[in-house]
């Protein structure tokens, strides 16, 4: 089958979050290159943080599909322990911001579906501000989708001890494998009115830091 024919039309960009100190060697290198390779086939652009790891995995999958990659970058000199921009992440178009709550809302703005993976601290805030977002928004909320079996027993957690509402476990999808992805989408696209995603978030551009 044409990878092509499994593209949602209301989607085009699929932002991805992950571990900056991923293992070009790693499994969690290799998945996540995979993913963006097979999003690309499939005609979605990829977006991600322009930096090492998951981000630049993303960044080859993607131009090893074919396709775009848009990139999120922040420089900063005062963030010792942020990964910044890396230079071997050859993304195709740049969006620069000036701090790192900007870039956060500027992967989230632009990616119309997340995709999360493994990851340390900045995964979790990233994956927390978007599962946010979808519950305030639910109905016509950007989804995610979480990438690895680990994902049931995080989830697992937050169900056991924290107070969630219905539709906030209903918001995302737990996957393991590229094809999963895909269909994930796609199944989403069927759930929510995913076309009018941007709309319902378009006041996003308006914060101000």
């Amino acid at each position: 089958m044409d990878p092509k024919a499994k593209k949602v039309s209301t989607i085009q960009n699929v932002a991805v979050f992950g571990y900056a100190d991923a293992s070009e060697n790693g499994e969690l290198f290799k998945s996540v290159r995979e993913v963006s390779r097979k999003l690309a086939e499939a005609g979605y652009t990829v977006v991600d943080g322009g930096g090492p790891g998951v981000m630049r995995a993303a960044t080859i999958g993607a131009k090893e599909g074919g396709g775009k990659v848009i990139g999120v970058t922040l420089y900063s000199e005062d963030i010792p322990n942020f990964e910044g921009r890396d230079p071997k992440n050859l993304f195709d178009e740049e969006i620069r911001t000036t701090n790192y709550v900007e870039r956060t809302l500027a992967l989230i703005k632009t990616g119309q579906v997340y995709i999360v993976f493994n990851g340390g601290s900045g995964t979790i805030s990233e994956f927390g501000m978007a599962w946010g977002l979808a519950k305030l928004y639910f109905g016509h909320h950007k989804p995610l989708i979480l990438y690895g079996k680990f994902w049931e027993n995080i989830i697992g957690a937050f169900k056991a001890n924290m107070l969630l509402r219905p539709q906030e476990l209903k918001v995302y999808k737990i996957v393991d494998s590229p094809d999963e992805v895909l269909e994930a989408i796609s199944s989403f696209a069927q759930e929510y009115k995913v076309g009018q995603l941007q709309q319902a978030q378009a006041q996003e551009s308006s914060f101000t830091i």
